[in-house]
């Protein structure tokens, strides 16, 4: 999956299926809803086995990217911003990486909801505005004083076949976005229901980020935003990611997501192609030209 390229106008286009209105002098999306009201069958884990991001003649040096929303009763305004700057953090993007797929995924409680585990397939172009208008925000969550964000980790471990690190040996990226603290662990039986696996015991998260580490580089960042949780527990969240993550783990406004998104893909990405690659173009589009050391001259 993938073929194709992401461009204002088809998002402009898209936008007029749908109600929702493209700002082409800021590139910003208003007035889209999400209409899902129960897990979209195109996103079900359970309907399919793996989700792939594959090179092509179009993009030779593909760039897996996995961003995973939080979609509980709090976080709702960071999932609409997310869809409302999408064709910004996109255009950027391309304009350095024009390899870039997008996975989207909605994650939410394993221990509570009905639809904790949401995701799409890998594409490159208008496909992953649909996809992620198809995100059911169920506002959910419970009372086990964190979410379920390392089925992100889960699925891309188990649920994905990537050419980058397959045969490039290349890592994709996870970004995760929320308001809790990171989850101990995920629950065997929740998962096994939720994505029809048969796993024997519960996925401790330190064991998890170990082996997913190996594929991607992982990324959460914390959505600081009256509306939701994370000014209440702040330390605890704070402790908990960072001192997995490390660097990796970042801390946002709402209206900083677009750029905070921006910045984990092109560390990652950076870090990824540190030798020369046709997967990384100049603003006007053209190959990048490169100096004696073999370093990118922008």
């Amino acid at each position: 999956m993938g073929s194709g390229t992401f461009s204002a106008r088809s998002l402009a286009a898209y936008c007029c299926t749908t109600g929702a209105m493209y700002d082409h002098a800021t590139g910003r999306v208003s007035n889209q809803t999400f209409k899902s009201v129960q897990i979209d069958p195109s996103l079900d884990p359970k309907r399919f086995t793996i989700r792939e991001c594959v090179n092509s003649d179009e993009h030779p040096k593909t760039v897996p990217v996995i961003l995973a929303l939080d979609v509980t009763g709090s976080m709702g305004p960071a999932c609409r911003e997310t869809a409302a700057a999408l064709g910004i953090i996109i255009t950027n993007l391309y304009k350095k990486f024009k390899d870039i797929e997008f996975c989207v995924m909605g994650i939410g409680d394993l221990a509570y909801d009905d639809a904790p585990i949401q995701m799409s397939q890998f594409e490159s172009d208008v496909r992953i505005a649909e996809a992620l208008d198809k995100i059911y925000i169920e506002g959910g969550g419970g009372g086990n004083a964190f979410e379920s964000y390392t089925a992100a980790w889960y699925m891309g471990l188990k649920r994905t076949k990537l050419d980058a690190i397959e045969k490039d040996e290349r890592k994709g990226v996870i970004i995760t976005m929320g308001d809790e603290p990171l989850n101990p662990y995920l629950p065997v039986r929740q998962l096994n229901e939720s994505i029809g696996a048969s796993e024997q015991s519960d996925i401790d998260t330190k064991w998890l980020y170990q082996q997913v580490i190996e594929k991607f580089d992982v990324y959460h960042i914390s959505v600081d935003d009256p509306n939701d949780c994370y000014q209440y527990r702040k330390k605890d969240i704070d402790d908990s990611f960072g001192q997995l993550l490390g660097e990796n783990y970042k801390i946002s406004t709402i209206n900083g997501l677009a750029e905070t998104i921006e910045e984990c893909i092109t560390d990652s990405v950076e870090k990824n192609f540190a030798i020369p690659c046709t997967g990384i173009l100049n603003e006007d589009n053209s190959d990048p030209t490169y100096n004696e050391n073999g370093e990118i001259v922008w």
